[in-house]
C-alpha cells in the first residue's frame, strides 16, 4: 500500500505520528475552550449578580443622597434654631446683667435698710423701757386716783349720810312727820333680840334707819325706812336696801326699802319702780306710793 501511495513505510509512520500529535493538541485546546466556556459562563452569571448589586447599590446611593438632603435641610433649620436660641442667649444674659446689676442696688438698699431697721429696733427697745416705766408709774399714779377717788367717795357718801340723817325731816317732810334717823348701831339693843344673827349683822351695815308717820295715811302710826345713800345709785344699793328692809319686817316692824342719792342710773330707777323702793334724788322724792304700797302688802 505504501508503495501504491508513493510513500515509504517510514514516510507513512512519520505522518501517522504527526497526525496523532496534531489530534491530541487538538483535543487538548477543545477541552481548554470547554474549560474557557464554562469560566465564562460563571463569569456572566458573577457579572449579572454585580449588575444586580449595583443597581441595588446605586438605588441605596439614592436613598442616602435624599437622606442627606434630608439632613442637611434638618441641619439647616437646627443652625437657624441654634442661632435664634444663640440671639436669644445674648439678651437673656443681658437681661441678667441688668438684673444682676438691679439685685446688687437692691442688696445695697436692703443693707442700709437693715441698719436703719437695727438703729430702729434700739429706739424701741428704748422707748419700749421708758413705756414700761411710765406704765409702771401711771399704775402707780392710777391706784392713787384710785384710793383718792374711793377715799373722796367715802368722805362724800358719809357727808350724804350725815346731811340726810342731820335733815332727814327737810327730805322726808312731805311725805311723813316726826322724821327722826339713826345710825343702826344706836338701836342695836331694840333689834339684835328679833333677828338671827346673820341677818342682824347685815342690818347694822345699814347707812341709815329712818322712822315717821305717813302723813296722807292717819291709820299708819308709824313706819320705818332702810335708807342706802350714795352719790350715784346703783342696782346694789336698791337690792341692799330691799333686803335690809326685809330684815326689819322680820323683825316686826312695818317697813320699807328706800335710797337717797344725787343721781341715779337708769336700771337704778328700774329696780326701784320693780321692787317698791322709796327714791330721793336731790331732795325729790320717786316711787312713794309704790313704796307704801309694798310695805303694807308685806305686813
Amino acid at each position: 500500500m505504501a508503495q501504491q501511495s508513493g510513500l515509504t513505510a517510514e514516510m507513512y509512520q512519520a505522518m501517522v505520528a504527526v497526525i496523532d500529535d496534531r489530534m491530541q493538541q487538538i483535543s487538548v485546546t477543545r477541552r481548554d475552550y470547554d474549560r474557557l466556556e464554562d469560566r465564562m459562563d460563571r463569569v456572566g452569571a458573577s457579572l449579572e449578580r454585580l449588575t444586580e448589586a449595583q443597581a441595588r447599590t446605586e438605588e441605596r446611593l439614592h436613598e442616602l443622597a435624599e437622606a442627606q438632603a434630608r439632613t442637611e435641610e434638618r441641619l439647616n433649620r437646627l443652625e437657624a434654631a441654634v442661632e435664634k436660641l444663640a440671639e436669644a442667649q445674648a439678651r437673656t444674659e443681658e437681661r441678667l446683667n441688668r438684673l444682676e446689676a438691679a439685685v446688687e442696688k437692691l442688696a445695697e438698699a436692703q443693707a442700709r435698710t437693715e441698719e436703719r431697721l437695727n438703729r430702729l429696733e434700739a429706739a424701741v427697745e428704748k422707748l419700749a423701757e421708758a413705756q414700761a416705766r411710765t406704765e409702771e408709774q401711771m399704775q402707780v399714779l392710777v391706784q392713787r386716783v384710785d384710793r383718792l377717788a374711793d377715799t373722796q367717795a367715802g368722805m362724800k357718801g358719809s357727808l350724804l349720810e350725815m346731811t340726810y340723817q342731820r335733815r332727814a325731816g327737810s327730805y322726808l317732810g312731805p311725805v311723813l312727820r316726826r322724821v327722826r334717823a339713826w345710825v343702826p348701831f344706836e338701836l342695836e339693843e331694840e333689834l339684835e333680840p328679833h333677828l338671827p344673827r346673820p341677818d342682824y349683822l347685815d342690818l347694822l351695815r345699814t347707812d341709815l334707819l329712818m322712822r315717821g308717820q305717813p302723813r296722807d295715811r292717819q291709820e299708819i302710826s308709824e313706819i320705818w325706812l332702810a335708807v342706802e345713800v350714795s352719790a350715784v345709785l346703783d342696782r346694789g344699793d336698791v337690792e341692799r336696801a330691799v333686803r335690809r328692809a326685809g330684815y326689819l319686817r322680820k323683825a316686826g316692824y312695818m317697813a320699807l326699802a328706800a335710797v337717797a342719792g344725787e343721781q341715779a342710773t337708769e336700771s337704778a330707777k328700774d329696780m326701784a319702780g320693780q321692787e317698791g323702793a322709796l327714791m330721793v334724788l336731790d331732795g325729790s322724792i320717786v316711787f312713794w306710793e309704790e313704796a307704801l304700797t309694798r310695805a303694807l302688802a308685806a305686813n
